[in-house]
């Protein structure tokens, strides 16, 4: 019986992984999810953590994979949350962002993805520029309530095409030209 998908999409958290397969079924490929804990190091580096979880989840399930791991960057709090954007989201949340911010509301939203198979270790990253909301607006998770992008008046919970401009659809985009482009050469 051939399989349904092309490979693992690792992580605990369902929402990122249904937007992945959304926008990678756009791209032609197929996505499963592989939930599981990852190890997640200390480290100011959003790729330095999102290489150690992809070599962290191939050991565990031997089949290609990717992995993501994105952060919110704040400009007036030096960057902060940055690569500790989850561990910040779930101890003050948007309400305690909000709270942080006076006049500069500068951010930006970065997001790694990073393929990983027996021979082949492979990352992609992406930026999304755009202020900090004064108050959440919209039902969106994670900092998408408050985030809006450059040249918008709307939280990225507000927008309905999120999935086509997002910081991870650009990382995706990426990887999936590489990935397609791959799988091509193998196939030859």
């Amino acid at each position: 019986m051939p399989k349904s998908f092309d490979l693992f999409f690792a992580s605990s958290n369902n929402h990122k992984f249904l937007e992945a397969k959304n926008i990678l079924d756009a791209f032609g490929i197929k996505l499963s999810f592989s939930k599981m804990n990852l190890e997640e190091i200390q480290s100011n580096s959003l790729k330095e953590i999102a290489l150690k979880k992809a070599r962290n989840a191939y050991s565990k399930c031997k089949k290609p994979i990717i992995v993501e791991d994105d952060g919110l960057f704040i400009d007036s709090l030096g960057g902060f949350p940055g690569p500790y954007s989850s561990y910040v989201f779930k101890t003050i949340g948007n309400k305690g962002i909000l709270n942080l911010l006076k006049n500069n509301r500068s951010a930006k939203f970065i997001s790694i993805i990073v393929y990983c198979d027996e021979t082949t270790i492979q990352s992609f990253d992406a930026k999304l520029d755009g202020v900090i909301s004064k108050s959440q607006k919209g039902q969106g998770w994670g900092y998408d309530p408050i985030f809006v992008p450059k040249n918008s008046q709307k939280t990225l919970a507000e927008i309905t095409n999120k999935n086509e401009l997002s910081h991870r659809y650009n990382a995706l985009k990426e990887f999936s030209n590489w990935y397609l482009h791959k799988l091509k050469s193998i196939d030859q």
